[in-house]
């Protein structure tokens, strides 16, 4: 195969890939010496940069790769003496570009997979997670969202592309109490061509783990999109871990405004929810005003109009695997987390959900 580097360097790049693949550093090492030093110059150097362009990079980046694979592939069946040795070829460039795409995944966002979990480096108390936490958490989100509700809506929320600037300054305070004492440039939101993929699947946003990236679905709706993309921001934050981005992206938006916070409640309720029995589902639900019951129903029914069942289990089966693979035990199911976090993790000596209740 013709190339612009001898064979001995792509073997080195496909071993050095493999080897990554196999190796599992430190949790402590991750964070001292990749996410607090060279992730944190990374993040907002290629976020800024990123923010200048009005539409998705990831979109030319995933385009531009698959055009030139297939422009080359067809170049090889062209000019090879047999099918077989054209495949050989191609399988071959694709072994590498995959080796140097994984490369450049874990360099630029992917290792933070490996920091430690907060739930180890925060004051975690699992005795207060149980069913009764949890019911006793619902019926505060309930209170906070009746309370919220109309002056969220008179407040309204930024238009989709823009980056709020209440948002932002509460994410900042969020990671701070996560303990990420760095600078992070929050991304402005942004529409993927792959949005009806996405939309189909049941995915709401994206980090692009290359560009750092926020990517949002088009369908959100303006109360939804602020936990969305304080979500997404607390990935480029370096929080890996799903139920853990949840978490700080709750945080941000309960400590800003109050449209930003209705959102994050709006979020937690429903997590909360599933997370208690039917008997107390019922009569924690019956407590809901109108409005915020009326924003529920618009949240379900844009589910139901976007998600493709078969479309969304396939991909979640893919996700599972992917989070897997990147030594996530808990896979898809990590998004769980934040109930534990929200009832376990304690800030500045207080129980989560009683020191925003008060």
């Amino acid at each position: 195969m013709r190339s612009g580097f001898p064979d001995w360097r792509r073997g080195v790049l496909v071993a050095a890939a493999g080897c990554a693949a196999l190796i599992t550093p430190p949790p402590g090492v991750v964070e001292r010496w990749y996410s607090a030093r060279f992730y944190a110059v990374v993040q907002p150097l290629l976020t800024s940069l990123s923010n200048l362009a009005p539409f998705a990079l990831f979109d030319l980046l995933v385009s531009g790769t698959a055009i030139a694979w297939i422009v080359l592939a067809v170049r090889d069946l062209r000019r090879s003496t047999g099918v077989g040795r054209a495949a050989w070829v191609v399988a071959l460039r694709t072994t590498v570009w995959a080796a140097a795409l994984y490369l450049a995944f874990l360099l630029l966002w992917g290792l933070n997979y490996q920091r430690p979990r907060l739930r180890d480096t925060l004051p975690y108390d699992r005795s207060r997670i149980n069913a009764e936490a949890a019911a006793a958490a619902a019926r505060v989100a309930v209170d906070r969202l009746n309370a919220l509700h109309d002056t969220a809506h008179a407040e309204g929320w930024p238009a989709a592309g823009a980056i709020d600037a209440d948002l932002a300054r509460s994410f900042e305070r969020a990671i701070a109490a996560a303990g990420i004492a760095r600078d992070v440039v929050p991304a402005r939101p942004k529409r993927s061509i792959f949005d009806w993929y996405f939309r189909r699947a049941g995915v709401d946003g994206m980090t692009d783990p290359f560009l750092l990236e926020t990517l949002v679905v088009g369908s959100l709706l303006p109360f939804e999109r602020p936990f969305i993309v304080a979500h997404e921001w607390s990935h480029l934050a370096g929080i890996a871990d799903e139920g853990e981005a949840n978490f700080t992206g709750w945080l941000a938006c309960v400590r800003g405004s109050a449209a930003n916070a209705y959102s994050g409640w709006l979020f937690l309720y429903g997590e909360l929810a599933r997370a208690i029995d039917r008997g107390q589902q019922a009569s924690v639900s019956s407590g809901l005003a109108p409005g915020p019951r009326a924003d529920l129903v618009a949240i379900r029914d844009r589910y139901a109009q976007d998600v493709n069942t078969r479309v969304s289990a396939a991909g979640w089966r893919v996700y599972d695997s992917y989070l897997k693979a990147n030594r996530v035990a808990a896979g898809a199911a990590s998004y769980d987390e934040v109930v534990r976090l929200v009832l376990g993790l304690r800030l500045d000596g207080r129980p989560v959900i009683e020191s925003r209740s008060e």
